[in-house]
């Protein structure tokens, strides 16, 4: 797990997302919109889609609301909402994937352009920080009474990569396990791990960074002020960083 995914695990168990859900069920409805109109307006027959209403239940969007930005997918009159991705540097020279959903890219890129300008970084060309990353799956379980060791077990299937603990609550609180996949595999694993009678809390796909910088203690703060100011702008869905933090250092800044 990223040291940014750590991170926001922290904030949510701090209460600090609260004043986010607003924004949430917007971005939340431009993945639906999206997933929609590049596949089938069926979850059942379009796995993206299937992902982001799931995603969208489980943060509690009300379901009228998935409903109307599925319509919204093939609405005439309705403004283009297209994906665009970003890559650049931040500050101490960390790697950062940005993926938007927006309906004027000029407005969007002025705007990511200016927040990265104004944290010591700056915006690159497509490909410029993509070969840090790779795409993979990740099927985040709740295993029950299953330690590590039964769970890799359990999930020896075609398309796992690793077997490791989410982060996404202390130990002895309930931590759960995510298990990684090649990109394609992504709903074949989450569909067998549920065969298998493990608990899927959720499944995404992800870019994880291949290649990972820890910035000094001068700058941790920096960088995470920045990927906080990427994720709450409107039209970014996505940000994926390469740096990797002290668990003890990213608590003491939460």
């Amino acid at each position: 797990m990223s040291g940014h995914s750590k991170w926001h695990n922290i904030k949510l168990r701090k209460g600090k997302v609260d004043a986010q859900r607003g924004a949430l069920f917007t971005k939340l409805s431009k993945e639906i919109i999206l997933a929609a109109k590049n596949g089938s307006p069926d979850p059942a027959a379009n796995y993206r889609l299937k992902m982001a209403v799931d995603k969208a239940r489980a943060n509690n969007m009300p379901a009228d609301n998935i409903k109307r930005a599925i319509a919204r997918a093939s609405g005439a009159g309705e403004k283009e909402i297209e994906e665009i991705r970003y890559e650049g540097y931040g500050p101490a020279g960390v790697a950062v994937i940005v993926e938007a959903a927006t309906d004027n890219r000029n407005r969007t890129a002025s705007e990511l352009r200016f927040l990265f300008s104004r944290n010591e970084g700056g915006l690159g060309e497509t490909g410029s920080v993509g070969w840090m990353f790779a795409s993979r799956g990740i099927v985040e379980v709740d295993p029950g009474r299953m330690d590590e060791d039964a769970l890799t077990e359990r999930a020896l299937i075609d398309g796992v990569v690793d077997v490791r603990a989410s982060g996404s609550a202390p130990a002895g609180e309930g931590a759960g396990f995510e298990v990684v996949t090649e990109p394609q595999a992504l709903m074949a694993v989450k569909d067998a791990l549920e065969a298998a009678g493990i608990t899927v809390k959720s499944a995404r796909l992800v870019m994880e960074a291949t290649q990972t910088t820890r910035p000094g203690p001068g700058d941790a703060e920096k960088v995470l002020g920045f990927l906080d100011a990427l994720e709450e702008h409107e039209d970014v869905q996505n940000v994926y960083s390469n740096a990797e933090f002290d668990e003890a250092q990213l608590e003491a800044l939460a």
